[in-house]
């Protein structure tokens, strides 16, 4: 793996610093490498998803452990830092990982080929809810996902009801899947520093939960949520609220299997 030295010594030879609009706070910690790609549970032959590869420390580590890589940089010169180390041994995608901000880009999907294939990712921040969510709702052939982000954003992803950081994420992820956190990785394990703690999750899908349009779940859910200080009799209207839930109550008062109790009761009546 890839030393602090030694990164900025590639950065340094090519007249590079890290791009803060572009998120480019490069992970050095070994000990949490590693721990990436344990929860990743990669094996030799595995399609993997990588986003922001950066100088490719983790990149090499997953090579290293026998995955088949796609890397997404939107960073030319970053991307062709990884390409001088690893060749042939990747296979690079430049430009951004989102359409259009929020759906998976064309070129990845190419890429894919509707292959199985997992993510594991030191994410840009920007980039992290949106590109975690689409996976989840609209990517079957994603059999996990392994990032590491915002602590802030981890926090709502496993968030129960009731709760300030509880939303709409918090209720596609424990419908569609489970989450669990691997570790907290504090600011002084990343170059240059960031202002925010991170944290590295896991998250699995379950292919058990009988919803027929996950997009059409995340939308209802994401409709509530817009508001979600309004009772739920204010936002969808009193007389659609579905028998046997309390019109008087606010989004967040519902547990997940509820909300999705509900979104069935309307899609149905």
């Amino acid at each position: 793996m890839q030393t602090l030295t030694e990164i900025k010594e590639l950065l340094a030879s090519r007249g590079l610093s890290p791009r803060h609009r572009l998120g480019q706070n490069f992970l050095h910690d070994h000990n949490q490498l590693r721990k990436i790609v344990e929860a990743g549970e990669v094996s030799a032959g595995d399609l993997v998803l990588e986003v922001g590869p950066g100088t490719g420390t983790l990149t090499e580590a997953l090579v290293e452990a026998g995955a088949e890589v796609i890397a997404s940089e939107i960073d030319e010169e970053m991307a062709s830092i990884v390409e001088s180390r690893l060749g042939d041994r990747v296979r690079l995608v430049l430009g951004d990982c989102l359409d259009r901000k929020r759906h998976l880009s064309p070129a990845i999907l190419e890429a894919l080929a509707d292959r199985p294939f997992r993510l594991v990712a030191n994410l840009p921040y920007q980039a992290a809810t949106p590109l975690l969510m689409d996976l989840l709702i609209r990517r079957p052939n994603c059999l996990g996902q392994v990032a590491l982000i915002q602590k802030e954003v981890a926090d709502r992803l496993a968030a129960g009801s009731g709760g300030r950081e509880y939303g709409p994420i918090s209720v596609i992820t424990a419908v569609l899947g489970s989450i669990r956190r691997v570790t907290v990785v504090p600011p002084g394990c990343f170059w240059p520093q960031p202002k925010v703690t991170s944290a590295v999750v896991a998250i699995v899908p379950d292919s058990t939960h009988g919803v027929e349009d996950p997009e059409a779940f995340a939308d209802f859910v994401g409709s509530l949520f817009r508001t979600r200080r309004k009772q739920i009799g204010t936002i969808l209207g009193r007389d659609r609220v579905p028998e046997g839930f309390d019109p008087s109550k606010r989004p967040e008062e519902f547990p997940p299997e509820a909300l999705l109790a509900m979104f069935r009761a309307m899609s149905t009546a």
